[in-house]
């Protein structure tokens, strides 16, 4: 019941509300970052979604388009702007994929959607983090975020999925508000956000 009905019912009257609340930041960070970026204050990025189906995750611009002499994409965190250093470090950037879970697109709480070109390199057990709608938070961002392997993150995401329940993402809700304030798990080891998936890391 709660996983079937009830928890999209939840994600979509918990997001208006909170969309409505946070539209005075949305307002005046697309305004700064649409300067930072050159007119393009928004991400936007194909991810798997449930089932695997793509769609377009929208999220705030925090780094800048910049390459190196032989056109190759800086690192992240030569790219990451001032501004977006912050606006990340707040998680003010996931602001815009409340509209992903307006349309239905995403859950407040699941699984993170990742990029498609993780999806070829899952194992059997992996794969089945599509088998709900990816999330703004979820399992593995309460227990580390981008701090922790990717093998640590994926069996953190299928234990969700095995365990929904209203108490859980009520559990990780309040602990991603109180992560937020702390700004805990947000770069990987090294990196301004985190290492790429090999299959194997």
């Amino acid at each position: 019941m709660y996983k079937g009905f009830v928890k999209r019912v939840l994600d979509w009257v918990l997001s208006l509300i909170g969309f409505c609340v946070l539209l005075p930041f949305f307002i005046v960070l697309t305004i700064l970052l649409s300067i930072a970026n050159k007119g393009t204050p928004f991400f936007f990025q194909k991810r798997p979604g449930r089932n695997g189906k793509p769609f377009y995750v929208i999220k705030f611009k925090t780094m800048r388009d910049a390459f190196d002499a032989l056109g190759n994409e800086l690192p992240d965190d030569q790219r990451l702007t001032g501004i977006g250093k912050w606006v990340r470090s707040t998680s003010l950037d996931e602001i815009p994929q409340l509209i992903s879970v307006l349309k239905g697109d995403m859950s407040l709480v699941g699984p993170r959607p990742l990029l498609m070109e993780y999806v070829t390199l899952y194992s059997e057990e992996q794969k089945q983090r599509h088998e709900v709608r990816p999330g703004i938070t979820g399992w593995a961002q309460i227990n580390g975020r981008n701090a922790i392997s990717w093998k640590q993150k994926f069996e953190y995401d299928v234990w969700y999925v095995k365990n929904i329940s209203f108490q859980l993402d009520l559990k990780i809700l309040w602990t991603t508000i109180i992560k937020v304030f702390k700004a805990e798990g947000i770069s990987g080891q090294g990196v301004a956000t985190a290492e790429k998936f090999n299959g194997t890391n």
